[in-house]
């Protein structure tokens, strides 16, 4: 580039002082009423030129303004879109607590209008075996848990303590196989067990003959020794009666969604 503005010196310059002095010329025109022959022709020569450095002006201050000054607005791009990431992982988790602050509250709702006292605990485990329905929280002895212990959510009954540490506890969920409790039919008052299947429940010793609908409410019996009266385990959803039998076949959905359990309500007893 240097040795071109070398080579064509002299050029650039003379054509630099033309251009100077037709510009000049021209900028003092407007202030004359007349124009002669001569000037016109300046004018003709010179409008071009005009033209072309008016053009060449403003594509240097566009170039100016659209990307050297925007070096500058890069960086602050850079700066504003971490800034922005931060306040979105704030707000990610503002939202996290305010959800567990309802499900926690509605536990609280749940615990003033029963009665009994109870523990809120979180669940930070989940059996990952298709054999077992379980789960474990993280409240054990410490808190007054024992074995044996009701857990509920409020929605419904959730299972019961069958091993406690002094900080955790491990729940048998009501879906698994070989959890039981004592059920009544709340429309009809018919008595029968409740028996986990994995992802939903069975009533049996229900007599075929016993009153009993497709969406009815099934709730523990309080007759079982584990889980109080009145809590939700589900609704009926299929209902079976043979031609000959003693029982009937009947299907119960649990109300609780298990694949979304984070916080349970460990009841303890008769509130103080």
């Amino acid at each position: 580039m240097l040795e071109l503005l070398r080579k064509y010196r002299v050029r650039l310059l003379a054509g630099c002082l033309v251009l100077t002095a037709l510009l000049f010329y021209s900028t003092n025109l407007r202030h004359q009423n007349n124009t002669t022959m001569f000037e016109k022709i300046v004018l003709q020569i010179a409008s071009p030129l005009l033209y072309g450095f008016d053009s060449t002006c403003r594509t240097a201050d566009g170039l100016w303004s659209r990307y050297l000054w925007l070096i500058d607005t890069e960086q602050q791009n850079k700066a504003l879109r971490a800034e922005n990431r931060r306040l979105r992982g704030d707000l990610t988790d503002l939202q996290e607590v305010r959800l567990a602050n309802e499900r926690l509250r509605k536990l609280l709702d749940f615990r003033e209008s029963s009665g009994l006292s109870g523990v809120a605990a979180r669940i930070i485990a989940v059996d990952a075996s298709s054999l077992f329905r379980t789960v474990l929280i993280d409240k054990g002895r410490q808190q007054g848990l024992r074995e044996g212990l009701p857990v509920v959510v409020a929605e419904g009954a959730v299972g019961r303590v069958i091993k406690c540490t002094s900080r955790q506890s491990r729940v048998l969920l009501v879906t698994d196989a070989s959890s039981t409790a004592a059920a009544l039919v709340q429309r009809s008052r018919t008595r029968a067990i409740c028996r986990g299947q994995g992802d939903y429940l069975t009533l049996e010793f229900a007599l075929r003959r016993d009153d009993i609908e497709v969406g009815d409410l099934i709730v523990t019996s309080g007759t079982g020794g584990v889980f109080p009266k009145g809590l939700v385990l589900g609704r009926t959803s299929n209902i079976e009666r043979e031609a000959y039998g003693l029982f009937q076949t009947v299907t119960v959905i649990p109300e609780v969604d298990f694949t979304r359990l984070e916080e349970v309500l460990v009841l303890l007893g008769e509130a103080s």
